[in-house]
C-alpha cells in the first residue's frame, strides 16, 4: 500500500510514518513528487496496519496497491522516472541513445567507434566485456581486457559506458568501469543478479526475456528496485514468436503499454529485435514514434568482420543516417534527443 502523506506534511512526520511501518513489518519507500510525498509500505498484506497508518498525522491518504508489481507501478509514483549516467539521460522527455558494437575486439575498433559515436550525438556507449553466447565454442568476450578497453573510450569522448553483467561475482569488477549495468534477455530471471545489481546503486538496463510476460518482465525490475536502487530503465528486445523472416520479433505496442503501467524509461533495442542491419534504422524510427524513451543500438567498423553478430550491426555511415532520422523525429514529438 502506499501512504500519500498531506501537502506541506513535515519532515519529523514522514519519519513517523517510516518508523510505523518498520515497526508493522513491512519495508518503507519513500518517494517524493513535486507537490506530494509519498511511503510505499512493502512486504505481505498485515491485518490492521492500513487502519494503523491512517490515523498518523499529518497522513492524508493510505490506498492498496493493486499491482503485482510495487515500486514500478505508476500507482505509486505517476512522474515519469528520469535516469542519468555522465550526459546520458533517459526518460522524462528526453530520448538518451546508447550504441556501440556487439562485443569490444580491440582497442582501436572501440576507440574509432565511441569517436563515431559520440560525433553522431549519442551520450552512451555499449559495448560486451562478458559475451553470453548459445555456443561455448563462440568468442566470449575479452572480460577485464574489454573492460577497460570501455573506460579509455570514457575518458576519450565522455560517453557513458554500458555493459552486461552476467553474474554477481562480476559486479564489482565491472562497477569500477561501468557507468550503467545491462541485465541481458537471458537473465532478466536471475533473481539473485537483479538483486545484486540493484544493490550496486549503479543505473540498470534490463532486457525483457524473449517468452517473458509484460507482469514477468515488471516483476522482475520489482527485484532491483526493492533493493532501494530506482535507476532502472526497461528494455524492449523483442520476443521469440512463430516468425522467422526476422531474428525475433519487436512488439512496439510494449512502449506505450509499460508507459501506461510504470513510470521507468523504456528503451527499444532494434538491432537485436530484428537480426538485420537493413531493418534496424527503420524500427529505431518507429521506436521514437511511439513514445521511446531512448534506443540501444549495434554498430561495427566493419560488420562483415565482427566478431559476434555483425548482421545485425549499422555501418558508420548507416548510423549517422539513422540519427540524424530519429533526431528529426524526437523534435516533431517534442523531445529531447540526448
Amino acid at each position: 500500500m502506499i501512504v500519500v502523506m498531506k501537502q506541506g506534511a513535515a519532515p519529523a512526520q514522514v519519519d513517523h510514518v517510516i518508523q510505523r511501518i518498520e515497526q508493522l513489518g513491512l519495508r518503507s519507500h519513500v518517494i517524493e513528487g513535486t507537490e506530494l510525498t509519498v511511503v510505499a509500505a512493502l512486504g505481505e498484506k498485515r491485518d490492521g496496519a492500513k487502519q494503523a497508518l491512517e490515523t498518523i498525522e499529518g497522513v492524508d491518504k493510505v490506498v492498496p496497491i493493486l499491482a503485482p508489481y510495487k515500486m514500478a507501478s505508476t500507482e505509486v509514483k505517476k512522474e515519469p522516472t528520469v535516469v542519468e549516467a555522465r550526459n546520458l539521460k533517459v526518460g522524462g522527455g528526453n530520448v538518451g541513445v546508447i550504441a556501440g558494437p556487439c562485443s569490444v575486439e580491440s582497442r582501436e575498433q572501440i576507440l574509432e567507434v565511441a569517436q563515431i559515436v559520440r560525433e553522431a550525438g549519442a551520450t552512451g556507449l555499449r559495448g560486451g566485456a562478458f559475451k553470453p553466447r548459445t555456443s561455448p565454442y563462440s568468442f566470449q568476450g575479452l572480460k577485464e581486457k574489454g573492460l577497460q578497453l570501455l573506460a579509455e573510450a570514457r575518458d576519450a569522448t565522455g560517453l557513458a559506458i554500458v555493459t552486461e553483467i552476467m553474474a554477481s561475482e562480476h559486479i564489482g569488477m565491472v562497477a569500477r568501469y561501468a557507468d550503467v549495468l545491462q541485465v541481458g534477455a537471458r537473465n532478466m530471471q536471475n533473481y539473485p543478479l537483479l538483486e545484486a545489481v540493484g544493490e550496486s546503486g549503479l543505473p540498470v538496463l534490463l532486457k525483457r526475456g524473449p517468452s517473458a510476460t509484460m507482469d514477468e518482465f515488471l516483476l522482475a525490475a520489482e527485484y532491483i528496485l526493492k533493493t532501494g536502487n530506482t535507476k532502472v530503465m526497461l528494455c524492449e528486445r523483442g520476443i521469440r514468436t512463430f516468425e522467422d523472416h526476422t531474428r525475433f520479433t519487436l512488439p512496439l505496442a510494449s512502449v506505450p503499454y509499460l508507459h501506461e503501467k510504470t513510470h521507468l524509461p523504456v528503451v527499444v533495442d532494434p538491432s537485436h529485435g530484428t537480426g538485420k542491419a537493413s531493418l534496424v534504422a527503420a524500427m529505431a524510427r518507429a521506436a521514437i514514434a511511439a513514445g521511446a524513451d531512448g534506443l540501444i543500438v549495434e554498430i561495427h567498423p566493419n560488420p562483415d568482420k565482427a566478431l559476434s553478430d555483425g548482421f545485425q550491426a549499422l555501418t558508420p555511415t548507416q548510423f549517422k543516417q539513422m540519427m540524424s532520422e530519429c533526431k528529426k523525429l524526437a523534435q516533431c514529438m517534442e523531445k529531447i534527443k540526448a
